[in-house]
């Protein structure tokens, strides 16, 4: 006969096995000038505090100004210096919190992580291309050193992954050809985009602080090659010479010595008087940016998943994009991509969207609907479908 005390234990037992303790690295959140990993952890975070209230979540952050995400009952967050270094942080102080902690797992979402983990290890492996052969040279020292770092540590912790998750299916095929994984290894989870891009009118007392103009075409780049931005502007310039109206160009992340470099280099100086570089633009801005511009071009030559192209959808402006990569699984059949390497192509959707006035309703209804199919909310179900997997294994 089972005895009351013998079935509160197992009671109690049952209970622990579906709480798990689960460290979350999330290193550069709190830094002012956050870029794309460091949004789509953020917003996987908020989603994770309004979906599971049962396990218990450290979240390990560096200490910064932007203090962009709040502990809940059973999300701490937990600040480690950032002294020494990010492979200092990521090497040496993570793993020492880590073993006061004594998680369940880590997840590590910013493609390396320890080499000695002291636990079970879920990977967010955006994207390999610090693996392939760069055919630009970039001239970025930060970036370079990155790297660097990633080439020497993702081949080392690969094998020790519980797991592997990356943002396509395209990127998904490409590590596992590269490492000759098995396919159960890894799994594509989409990324998403956050409410706060949607059309917008009035938007030009946001937008003068970046371009003085109401009406403007908008380009995302920044000095790796894979941005395109080199292209980028010799498409612009021809732009230019074919356009009645000679809209200017606004460049996000570039400052004007990085673009004269390039002016000099294609011989296109004379365009200068037509672009705006302001440099950083906050993100709580791009949502009027985007519902400013006429017209987004995201060229790029290579790409894991590009949030950018959601977030300008979604805020009903036409996106110029490329046919390479993962954007097209991403921006959809209907999107309108064309050959990043062909700047004629580029210049030539700019004319027909200025010229063509039901092509261009065409590009925004298709955006506003292809967004529908993307939400941060079905990234951190499916972020917690993997946790859940991992503790049904343990």
């Amino acid at each position: 006969m089972e005895k009351k005390g013998q079935k509160n234990n197992d009671s109690d037992k049952t209970k622990k096995k579906k709480e798990m303790k689960i460290a979350i690295e999330a290193q550069r959140i709190f830094r002012l000038k956050k870029h794309g990993m460091d949004f789509v952890i953020l917003e996987v975070l908020r989603q994770l505090q309004q979906i599971d209230k049962t396990n218990e979540y450290f979240v390990l952050v560096a200490s910064g100004p932007d203090r962009c995400l709040k502990s809940t009952a059973n999300m701490h967050i937990i600040e480690i210096p950032a002294w020494g270094g990010y492979p200092v942080w990521e090497q040496v102080l993570m793993p020492m919190k880590l073993r006061e902690i004594s998680p369940d797992l880590l997840h590590c979402t910013s493609n390396t992580a320890p080499l000695f983990s002291p636990c079970p290890l879920v990977l967010t492996l955006h994207d390999i291309i610090f693996l392939e052969k760069q055919h630009y040279k970039n001239n970025s020292f930060y970036q370079n050193l990155g790297r660097i770092y990633r080439r020497l540590v993702v081949p080392r912790i690969l094998p020790k992954c519980y797991k592997i998750i990356t943002v396509s299916e395209y990127e998904c095929e490409r590590i596992g050809s590269f490492f000759h994984f098995d396919s159960s290894r890894i799994t594509a989870i989409h990324n998403g985009f956050s409410d706060h891009f949607h059309p917008l009118d009035n938007v030009s007392a946001i937008t003068a602080k970046y371009i003085d103009k109401e009406k403007f075409i908008f380009f995302l780049g920044n000095t790796d090659p894979k941005k395109n931005t080199l292209r980028t502007l010799q498409a612009y310039e021809r732009y230019l010479k074919q356009s009645m109206v000679k809209l200017p160009l606004l460049i996000a992340d570039l400052s004007a010595t990085e673009i004269d470099n390039y002016l000099t280099q294609a011989k296109i100086g004379w365009i200068k008087p037509n672009l705006y570089m302001p440099g950083y633009i906050d993100n709580k801005d791009l949502p009027a940016i985007y519902s400013g511009a006429f017209a987004f071009l995201y060229t790029s030559l290579r790409e894991s998943f590009g949030i950018p192209n959601l977030e300008c959808m979604a805020c009903g402006t036409p996106v110029i994009t490329s046919n390479t990569s993962a954007i097209p699984e991403v921006a959809g059949e209907g999107a309108i991509m064309v050959d990043p390497t062909d700047v004629e192509a580029i210049a030539a959707e700019l004319i027909r969207l200025e010229n063509e006035e039901e092509y261009y309703k065409g590009a925004v209804e298709y955006g506003l609907e292809r967004v529908k199919q993307f939400s941060w909310k079905r990234t951190a179900e499916q972020t917690l479908s993997v946790y859940k997997e991992l503790d049904k294994v343990n």
